[in-house]
């Protein structure tokens, strides 16, 4: 589904209203001199006396074309009837010292944030888009795990090291091709999703909503996610677990977690699919629904958008004695480790990982940062999501300005004492109506009444 906003009026709009949300959300801007000086510094160190060597290990990236911040690198062998996936992840600790500029401005941004005009990193440019990030030639330090992937496609840790590598090639998503590829990629990829399909996990990767500038205007658009895409978010899922379960097991380090889509907003989703053409069978379940929807179909990219609107928040927890963490969307306890370069949490698990995996005590400041974490992680994601509403909120309103009189078909999703929500299918914006004598479930008419840019805002009333 792409929608463009056209002429020069409505993207000068939209452009300085993005430039507006900056201020408002208070994003970060530039980085202090003082961390601009010691990334700088960083950036200069040698990693060869700390770090082995492993630059014959045929290790490549596969990212979105244009990306210059690469956190992960991999390599696969076949052993037997196992599959050993070499996952490098950028090495960002061996760049940054507790308590040093750039660990403390990363303690206060918590990840990077992305806008359609610009992003505001978690670290300088000159770290995560050049000398930690893993882009080909290099040699770049890198912490490498060592997955094995059974025949069942379970995986487990098989250790950990700090590495010197050189990425062979950038590979995108856009154009990879199997020949891009080694061997074994494909029958790691099909067990770890038969994996996912054993422990009936309901987790989709998300498809992107994306706002972005053209030379004909901005462009809001579902962009279906390719195989490519999935398969790479496979190996990434496939080490999390394997690192969640070593320090599951040691007793220590931070988890992802997520709480189950409750009963309620099951029954909403039933509507939404049914607005979108989409059948649903009577008895199965949210997450074997999910995983049957057609691959590339954008009505599927709407519907996976209202899932993640209507699940509920994902979070962190440190290791409690007597609770096993659990993440809905994977069935299993989960971490994050795979992308340093973009949230601060995942290079105190990386850290946690490492002291594990090598029979060594973890770091007491890492043990003491897993308590505080959360909240900063919270703060962070808490911004990015209000943040990403408000310029979907923003995008919506000046897509629909001009068309007030217009009148739109959609299907009652939910209720409440505020009214009722109806999603519209095209274009796919999900509106509150004041209406009565409707339930969930109901096709109704509603006309656009009112368009407010500037608060970001617009109003819908129900039709006959």
């Amino acid at each position: 589904m792409v929608v463009r906003l056209r002429g020069a009026g409505a993207s000068d709009l939209l452009t300085d209203e993005l430039a507006d949300l900056r201020d408002e959300f208070g994003v970060p801007g530039d980085f202090p001199p003082d961390v601009l000086a010691a990334a700088d510094e960083a950036a200069r160190r040698d990693p060869t006396a700390s770090h082995v060597d492993r630059t014959d290990v045929e290790f490549r990236t596969l990212d979105p074309a244009s990306s210059t911040d690469l956190d992960q690198a991999f390599a696969i062998e076949v052993a037997g009837g196992d599959i050993v996936l070499r996952y490098a992840i950028a090495d960002v600790g061996f760049f940054v010292d507790h308590d040093d500029p750039v660990d403390v401005e990363a303690w206060k941004r918590g990840m990077t944030v992305y806008l359609p005009d610009g992003r505001a990193p978690l670290y300088p440019t000159v770290l995560c888009e050049s000398a930690a990030s893993l882009l080909p030639g290099g040699p770049r330090p890198a912490v490498v795990f060592i997955v094995r992937i059974d025949g069942d496609g379970n995986p487990s840790l098989d250790g950990v090291e700090r590495a010197v590598i050189r990425s062979r090639a950038k590979l995108a998503y856009t154009d990879v091709s199997a020949d891009d590829l080694p061997d074994g990629f494909a029958e790691l990829s099909r067990r770890i999703v038969a994996a996912e399909d054993r422990r009936e996990a309901p987790r989709v990767e998300f498809p992107e909503q994306d706002l972005v500038r053209t030379d004909d205007g901005w462009t809001l658009t579902f962009e279906p996610r390719l195989e490519s895409e999935d398969q790479n978010a496979g190996m990434s899922l496939a080490c999390n677990l394997a690192v969640a379960d070593a320090l599951m097991t040691a007793r220590t380090g931070l988890f992802r977690v997520m709480p189950e889509v409750d009963d309620r907003a099951t029954r909403r989703l039933r509507y939404t699919a049914r607005a979108f053409g989409l059948d649903w069978p009577k008895g199965q379940s949210l997450a074997h629904f999910q995983r049957s929807l057609p691959h590339g179909d954008p009505r599927t990219a709407a519907f996976l958008l209202a899932v993640r609107r209507a699940a509920g928040r994902a979070s962190y927890e440190p290791f409690r004695e007597g609770v096993t963490p659990w993440h809905s969307a994977m069935a299993a306890t989960y971490v994050h480790a795979t992308a340093p370069l973009r949230r601060l949490a995942d290079r105190y698990v990386i850290e946690g990982a490492l002291a594990v995996a090598n029979g060594r005590p973890v770091p007491d400041a890492v043990e003491e940062a897993y308590g505080k974490l959360p909240e900063v992680m919270e703060a962070a994601d808490s911004l990015a999501g209000r943040l990403d509403a408000a310029v979907f909120d923003l995008a919506e309103a000046v897509l629909l300005s001009g068309h007030e009189g217009q009148v739109f078909d959609g299907i009652v999703v939910d209720e409440d004492d505020r009214g009722v929500k109806v999603q519209i299918a095209e274009p796919g914006v999900l509106v509150r109506v004041k209406a009565s004598r409707v339930d969930p479930g109901d096709e109704v008419r509603v006309k656009l009444v009112a368009v407010d840019v500037d608060a970001r805002r617009v109003e819908f009333e129900r039709v006959g």
